[in-house]
């Protein structure tokens, strides 16, 4: 159960009854994903022309599609193909979706001097940046002015390797938590007496009119008080390995053996003798010293 009650009494108050708290917590944390999105032959997608892009697949970040944006001349009119424009933009229906973003473009001549900006690792005076609606966007229309692009290592055979991070808001109350779990019947008893009925393991004999019944020293003594004594306690018979029962048929002795150990109503007083009831009733047949019989209340 992950159910916590606290009981908790105010100081000073002369009230006898507890007062009940509960208590739930509301947890804020990011669903990050990752897309690299490469660029190739980027010498002939340089020149198609202001606002016009190349996209990346959608990728899911947090139950949302996503697409990273490339525009080679840029997104703007007044910047006159100055600069290369790169966004992340929400590609599925959503309405006020929170993300942290960051965009990189990676330093492809192995010395890790790639172009980083990012939403994660520092704090933002106004908090995840908010999608409104499928189409909205986050990104720089500067990114990267394009004459130093193309001279650097950020560009290598003709292609371009963009990675994106996306970090979905979400939040949750937690409270307490309860279950409701169905415990079974035991069937303890049952596999009490097949374990009696296989004979694996007896340490114990029973012998009864000829006849012999293993049994379990541990098993008898958990089911019954008076056999635990005989078996385990400081007046314990001497032999312990074989136990001779008379003036019983061994038909109802194992008809007793098997029920009362299934049961746990094994209860075995002083000698048994035998006990004769009318033609038809089958019974322990066992008189108790200590108690009367327990299989047919006599």
């Amino acid at each position: 159960m992950d159910t916590i009650r606290v009981s908790t009494e105010v100081p000073g108050s002369s009230k006898s009854t507890s007062q009940s708290l509960t208590e739930s917590t509301s947890r804020t944390e990011t669903i990050n994903g990752s897309h690299e999105f490469k660029i190739s032959g980027y010498s002939l997608v340089k020149g198609m022309g202001i606002g016009k892009y190349v996209a990346s697949d959608t990728f899911m970040v947090g139950g949302y599609s996503w697409a990273i944006y490339f525009y080679p001349d840029g997104k703007s009119p007044e910047d006159n193909s100055v600069y290369v424009s790169l966004f992340i933009a929400l590609a599925s229906e959503g309405a006020d979706v929170r993300a942290l973003f960051e965009l990189t473009l990676v330093d492809q001549s192995g010395n890790e001097r790639h172009k980083v900006h990012s939403h994660f690792g520092r704090t933002l005076e106004s908090g995840p940046y908010t999608l409104k609606y499928r189409g909205s966007m986050w990104g720089y229309k500067r990114f990267f002015k394009r004459s130093l692009l193309e001279s650097s290592d950020y560009l290598k055979d003709n292609s371009l390797l963009v990675r994106c991070c996306v970090g979905v808001v979400k939040s949750r109350t937690e409270g307490p938590r309860s279950y409701n779990i169905q415990v079974p019947v035991s069937d303890l008893g049952q596999r009490f007496g097949k374990l009696l009925e296989s004979g694996k393991g007896a340490d114990v004999n029973f012998e009864v009119d000829g006849e012999t019944f293993p049994a379990h020293k541990l098993v008898l003594a958990a089911r019954s008080a008076v056999l635990r004594a005989q078996l385990f306690g400081p007046l314990r018979s001497e032999n312990t390995k074989c136990i001779i029962i008379e003036d019983i048929q061994a038909p109802i002795f194992k008809d007793f053996l098997f029920t009362s150990v299934q049961s746990g109503t094994f209860s075995w007083g002083g000698a048994p003798v035998l006990k004769y009831y009318s033609p038809g009733i089958r019974c322990c047949s066992i008189l108790y010293t200590w108690t009367n019989c327990l299989i047919c209340k006599t």
